[in-house]
């Protein structure tokens, strides 16, 4: 008896350390390492395109609603984007050691930027199509997709974890406050006022103009 427990127990221990053997061989492979490294060259990829994809969707919706709230959302997209700037400069807080890039990274510009345009464009949703299955099936794939892009700062290593949740809180609660300031205080007297509306297509139309050369700039600056 004793015997047979001892060859049961030694062709249990040699079967698992064959498994062990095999699993660390298979994650060893060549093949899995490819697959491993085009997994986040296609993340790369899609983290380079977030920035023009959230554009698009934002530029969307200003096209679609065409009115002074969409103006307001212009000139609050950008001073969002300056506050950001400015939160950088005053936290100080450096990158990941992993990234070559040696700009503070608290909080992240890109979280906060698409957390705004989609909050904002949730918020335009909800006021057209009030609380429907659609808007809410609308407003899911939004924030769903907004915090995708954010979690691809991470997993490129290019802002820590930290760095991108305050962006994205910073980013949302600005846009509340953004959007409501239009509403309480600003639209009523809007719509009276055509000095009032010249002058919030002139900003916006300006702060366009200025962050699409400012865009241009860098892409070429960084294409160099």
């Amino acid at each position: 008896m004793a015997v047979l427990v001892e060859r049961f127990a030694r062709r249990d221990g040699s079967e698992q350390s064959g498994s062990v053997e095999q699993e660390a061989s298979i994650n060893g492979s060549p093949e899995v390492r490819h697959e491993m490294v085009a997994g986040r060259g296609v993340e790369a990829i899609v983290n380079s395109l977030s920035k023009w994809v959230v554009s698009i969707l934002f530029a969307s919706i200003i096209l679609l609603r065409h009115d002074g709230t969409a103006l307001w959302g212009i000139i609050g997209s950008v001073s969002n984007s300056a506050l950001s700037v400015v939160l950088k400069r005053i936290l100080n807080q450096a990158r990941p050691a992993t990234t070559s890039r040696t700009d503070p990274g608290m909080p992240s510009t890109h979280a906060q930027s698409i957390s705004f345009i989609s909050v904002f464009a949730v918020l335009s949703v909800m006021e057209w199509l009030g609380t429907s299955k659609v808007s809410l099936f609308l407003s899911f794939h939004i924030i769903a997709s907004g915090l995708y892009f954010i979690r691809l700062r991470v997993s490129q290593k290019l802002h820590t974890s930290s760095q991108v949740v305050v962006g994205a809180i910073v980013g949302s609660v600005f846009c509340i406050f953004w959007y409501t300031m239009w509403n309480s205080l600003l639209l009523e007297a809007f719509e009276s006022s055509l000095v009032l509306q010249i002058s919030v297509f002139l900003v916006a139309a300006a702060l366009t103009l200025a962050f699409a050369t400012h865009v241009v700039l860098n892409w070429f600056r960084n294409d160099k």
